[in-house]
């Protein structure tokens, strides 16, 4: 699975829809998720670095100075609304597997490089097809006020004070503005396979 975006939730009041797309497939799953971890999500989507390390960093830093590679993110049940997801963890030929909330263990893949996967079963619960010439769309991050009118240097000190502020999802909303007016992609057109 790769992750295509996240954005307002259309069905939970203040949460959000991280919408993962199948990789040979025409199958998207949209996953809720409260509103740090969409954060955290839409600020690696976006190349945000906050200036202190938020918890997924934190973790990712905690990875690399015990040795732990992050292998994969294991979406393997649906159930009462709810994914359950394994992350595998491996460190001097040991494997480990561990419990972890979905949104948490997709913003470690991101930071990591990790392979996300699920399974069919889930797939068949959960997922939807793409209508006809959706193929190629990307769901971003959406601003909550038009930031169109305003210069890359305005930007610029909006991002700047977002980030001070630690609002994140307002500054991925920021940086996403500033790359498309300067005509630089706003996500990795594709993910590690």
């Amino acid at each position: 699975m790769d992750v295509m975006g996240i954005t307002y939730s259309q069905i939970q009041q203040g949460a959000y829809a991280l919408l993962l797309k199948q990789r040979d497939g025409d199958l998207r799953v949209p996953i809720v998720v409260g509103v740090p971890e969409a954060q955290s999500i839409a600020m690696r989507l976006e190349h945000v670095i906050p200036p202190r390390p938020m918890s997924h960093d934190l973790m990712v830093s905690m990875f690399h100075a015990f040795g732990i590679s992050l292998d994969e993110v294991l979406i393997y049940k649906f159930s009462e609304g709810v994914f359950m997801s394994r992350i595998k963890l491996s460190t001097d030929g040991k494997d480990l597997e561990l419990e972890s909330r979905t949104s948490d263990a997709i913003a470690l893949a991101l930071r990591t490089g990790a392979h996300i996967y699920t399974t069919q079963e889930v797939l068949n619960k959960t997922g939807f097809l793409i209508k006809d010439g959706d193929q190629g769309e990307k769901v971003a991050v959406k601003p909550k006020r038009s930031l169109q009118d305003l210069t890359v240097e305005e930007l610029q000190q909006k991002l700047t004070r977002a980030v001070k502020l630690e609002k994140y999802e307002l500054a991925a909303s920021i940086q996403k503005t500033i790359n498309d007016k300067l005509g630089k992609p706003s996500h990795d057109s594709e993910l590690p396979n």
